[in-house]
């Protein structure tokens, strides 16, 4: 009986250890081009339509209007579509994370890449929020010392690139050296300060390594697209403009 055991436990074990032996096959595929030589499915179309017409109402009602087209390329250092979307952030974000934290953000900085279209003149919707920031970044504050600060300021004079910003007054001289800097209309203090930016930032996006050593990063589950959509539901028409707050003076 122990000998029948002992070999049962041979079998098993050797039946548990085989190799499965795999032999490799070909692999074929079909490239199959979406265009209009695909024929629409009526019945399919049926069922879609009533969900699409309410999706576009939705997109394309009327929430402001834009007095001027504006464009990520219509500044030098600062930009007025960079600066509204900055102030944006900074008026929306700041309720939210003051509510949850008890302190105010002091400034914001986002990237001149992610705006992705111009507010054209005429009527705003939801779908020019939708132009303008389509991707899924929230928008997050990050806890930055006076070090952590010294590279941003640093990172913005390097790259002379109209990166948007709110809250930050920077001139710079003909030497690219920093001439005035004010943060909250305050010179720059040995202190942690709270900078919104995108969660896309904060993980070093665009070379911000700077966001990537904050002490705490607070994320406020807020897309700076909504922002965007709950700012023009509160105004009838918007003003942004270029303005002084990072500039080259001789």
């Amino acid at each position: 009986m122990k000998l029948n055991y002992i070999l049962l436990l041979c079998v098993l074990f050797n039946t548990s250890c085989k190799k499965e032996a795999f032999e490799k096959t070909e692999a074929t595929y079909e490239i199959i081009s979406i265009n209009d030589s695909i024929v629409k499915n009526d019945s399919i179309e049926a069922f879609i339509l009533p969900y699409r017409t309410h999706l576009n109402t939705t997109l394309d009602s009327t929430l402001a209007y834009a007095p001027e087209t504006y464009s990520k390329k219509d500044g030098e250092l600062n930009t007025a579509i960079g600066n509204f979307m900055a102030d944006v952030v900074l008026s929306e974000g700041n309720p939210i994370f003051k509510a949850r934290t008890g302190k105010n953000i002091d400034g914001v900085l986002l990237n001149h890449g992610g705006i992705r279209s111009v507010i054209s003149k005429g009527n705003i919707s939801a779908r020019t929020a939708f132009e303008v920031m389509p991707f899924e970044n929230s928008i997050v504050v990050a806890a930055l010392n006076k070090t952590q600060m010294d590279a941003l300021i640093n990172y913005l004079k390097t790259e002379q690139t109209p990166h948007p910003v709110s809250n930050f007054e920077i001139q710079l001289d003909q030497s690219n050296k920093i001439k005035s800097l004010f943060i909250n209309k305050k010179p720059l203090e040995n202190r942690v300060y709270y900078i919104a930016t995108s969660d896309y930032l904060a993980s070093g996006g665009d070379r911000m390594d700077f966001f990537k050593k904050a002490d705490t990063i607070y994320n406020t589950d807020y897309k700076i697209r909504n922002a965007l959509i709950d700012y023009f539901n509160k105004v009838d028409t918007i003003s942004p403009k270029i303005d002084n707050r990072f500039i080259k003076i001789n």
